[in-house]
């Protein structure tokens, strides 16, 4: 009785500490939209047609809290009253028994940020419908991951993607690309969390720093205490939250301009309808290439090189569920960006006569639609508290998978691969936890220097090409390109970093302006002071002299960072003396890839160096490491689904270092046991 009442505490406790936190958030929020002279003095603050106060009531500080509580409710019960969590497996995998729509959802989730809620809807206003095209990237992208890259983690079953460079190649190169992983992603987080605090700041008056730490309090809480059951579950509830939040605004608002035959009217007179500007120059921002292509490239490295989505895949049992799972997402990726795409032109067409940014109503264009949703849908109460609840669900969602991940990359990656540190077994859940809090800490403190960055949208996909275009290359040349050697993947890995570098943060130095469709402010109310209304496209005169690299669109760098990894990759490679094909574990290479090279004619293969039939020398996952009785719970579990998978299961508790080539390593080192029973099963 007495463990139990101690259990229940523990349990009420951080209950107790983050509902006082939101009551004092909204008190605080309270004071702060009835004293507007305290908002952001230092920023140009947003002319309401009317008073903050009069916009937010108890109705939209009463859902937003909901929303707020739910999600800290849902990481309770699994983190107190659910199935018991005691190894990392369980906290980081879900114990790999999530079902298949959850799953999808929590991933579609985790990519739409509040980053793409505010700023999809800007981009269609300022610049038009190009951009929309990414909505073609979804589609090629899903069969991209689930043909080529999903069989391989999915019959590895290692926890840390990363994990493979080293199978592959070798531990300096898992180390590089998980690290890199940490930095992209603390990053990221803080981008992400800094676009929904400044929405609230814009629509209630309550101060950014408090919202952004109401945003990592709730975030980190239920992440760290109900591990990836309870992220999986919350991105459900928070999907709904958002598509919700979206159809209220996209709903009211075109009811109020009229209906969308009165938006696609305006949006044709207006210019915004082009989706294929065909100029095939790198420096155009936005192109029917740099968004297909690079896109495509950009949204590969997010499914398929990226810590996050990967863990999701393995916290369903089967390939076939990934593969279902993948196709879901990205059908929900096209219906928000779309809706989104939708609301843009309706803010075109209720501000074609008076742009707020022209007329220095806002002095950024991530702001055009929470100002919208003040001054024309703020006379419905809740309105205003449901599309914040939206931005923050969209903005939790990606925050909590980037703990969870950096939780396994720190435990697996640093802790183990790196240090040689074994975890216990029974304290992996615990010790998964308290990394979760630490990350969090991190990236709260990044946060404070995101909004002197630049642009949120481009910001953040700059931070995702840089490191995620890298990896990709990585993985690409391990699981696509047999001949490629560890020291090809590492002088690969550093040109890549070197290139992007040199782009992004050229471009960064520079500040090249992107251009602006024409807009009014004819139509402005003679309150407006329009007198420093500034041009829209200010001539840049120094933007041809910079060199090229300094002005490639943002949506290359993924697809310049991945070329440029994998040809160097190649090219030392071959230099240094490529490895045997023969040589290298048929579970590390792509499926397809080896139904390719076997269809290759008799000539081509001895160029090659390939075997008649490559694969027929396929190994059980016995000579990688015989299962033995003493495998923790966790190995048992991953050997088993590795196993369903047709695959070889590697584990840190198997690896034999000194190698370049682990997997080779086990090859030449493993030995069955004269007692090892080929029929086990564990």
């Amino acid at each position: 009785m007495k463990k139990r009442v101690t259990f229940l505490n523990n349990a009420i406790l951080p209950c107790k500490i983050v509902v006082s936190t939101l009551l004092i958030v909204c008190c605080y929020g309270t004071y702060t939209s009835a004293t507007p002279n305290t908002i952001n003095a230092n920023r140009t603050s947003v002319q309401n047609e009317t008073e903050i106060s009069q916009l937010f009531h108890w109705e939209d500080y009463s859902v937003l809290a909901t929303m707020l509580i739910v999600s800290c409710a849902i990481g309770v019960f699994y983190g107190y009253f659910g199935e018991k969590q005691t190894t990392s497996d369980d906290f980081l995998l879900g114990g790999s028994s999530m079902g298949t729509f959850p799953m999808a959802l929590s991933l579609a989730a985790s990519f739409i940020t509040a980053i793409e809620l505010l700023g999809n809807p800007a981009e269609m206003y300022i610049g038009g419908a190009q951009f929309w095209m990414i909505c073609v990237c979804f589609m090629l992208v899903a069969p991209i991951t689930s043909q080529l890259y999903l069989p391989v983690f999915m019959r590895l079953r290692l926890t840390s993607c990363y994990e493979y460079l080293e199978v592959r190649f070798c531990k300096s190169i898992r180390v590089f690309a998980s690290t890199l992983y940490m930095l992209q992603m603390i990053l990221y987080t803080a981008v992400a969390v800094y676009a929904p605090a400044l929405a609230l700041s814009d629509v209630t008056g309550l101060n950014t720093y408090l919202a952004v730490t109401i945003v990592y309090v709730v975030c980190i809480f239920y992440a760290s205490q109900g591990g990836m059951k309870a992220v999986i579950m919350t991105d459900t509830f928070q999907s709904a939250v958002l598509i919700g939040s979206l159809a209220v605004v996209l709903g009211m608002g075109a009811a109020r301009v009229g209906g969308m035959d009165t938006v696609w009217a305006h949006a044709r007179e207006s210019n915004r309808m082009h989706f294929f500007d065909m100029n095939p120059d790198p420096t155009v921002r936005h192109s029917f290439w740099s968004v297909v292509v690079g896109g495509t490239m950009y949204w590969t490295s997010m499914f398929c090189a990226n810590q996050a989505s990967v863990q999701k895949y393995l916290s369903v049992e089967r390939i076939s569920q990934a593969r279902v799972a993948l196709w879901v997402s990205a059908l929900g990726l096209f219906a928000v960006y779309s809706i989104n795409f939708v609301t843009g032109a309706v803010l075109a067409t209720h501000y074609a006569n008076c742009d707020p940014i022209q007329a220095r109503q806002i002095n950024g264009s991530d702001r055009l639609l929470p100002l919208y949703v003040v001054q024309q849908l703020g006379d419905a109460r809740g309105v205003p508290g449901f599309f914040v609840a939206g931005i923050f669900a969209a903005s939790l969602g990606t925050v909590a998978s980037t703990l969870n991940s950096l939780a396994a990359i720190a435990c697996q990656d640093l802790a183990t691969g790196l240090l040689g540190i074994r975890l216990p077994e029974n304290k992996g859940a615990a010790i998964a936890r308290w990394v979760c809090l630490g990350c969090g800490a991190v990236s709260f403190a990044l946060t404070f220097a995101v909004e002197r960055l630049g642009p949120v949208l481009q910001l953040a996909l700059s931070f995702n090409g840089m490191a995620g275009g890298v990896t990709l290359g990585l993985f690409t040349l391990g699981m696509l390109f047999p001949w490629a050697n560890a020291k090809g993947a590492v002088a690969g890995g550093v040109f890549g970093l070197l290139v992007v570098l040199a782009a992004c943060g050229g471009a960064q130095l520079s500040q090249v302006t992107p251009h602006h469709l024409p807009t009014s402010v004819e139509g402005c109310p003679a309150s407006y002071n329009l007198t420093e209304a500034f041009a829209v496209n200010p001539a840049n005169q120094h933007e041809e002299s910079l060199f090229w690299l300094f002005r490639v669109s943002y949506l290359w760098y993924s697809g310049l960072g991945s070329m440029a990894t994998l040809l160097m990759g190649l090219l030392v490679s071959a230099i240094t003396g490529a490895t045997d094909p023969t040589q290298v574990p048929i579970d590390l290479i792509s499926p397809p890839v080896i139904t390719l090279l076997n269809k290759l004619p008799k000539k081509a293969k001895s160029i090659l160096r390939l075997p008649a039939r490559l694969g027929s020398e396929r190994r059980r996952s016995s000579s990688v490491r015989p299962p033995s009785m003493a495998d923790d719970k966790d190995t048992r579990r991953r050997r088993r689904l590795s196993e369903l998978a047709g695959g070889v299961f590697y584990s840190d508790a198997g690896l034999v270092y000194g190698h370049d080539n682990l997997a080779l390593a086990h090859a030449h080192a493993a030995k069955e046991p004269e007692d090892y029973n080929p029929n086990y099963s564990p």
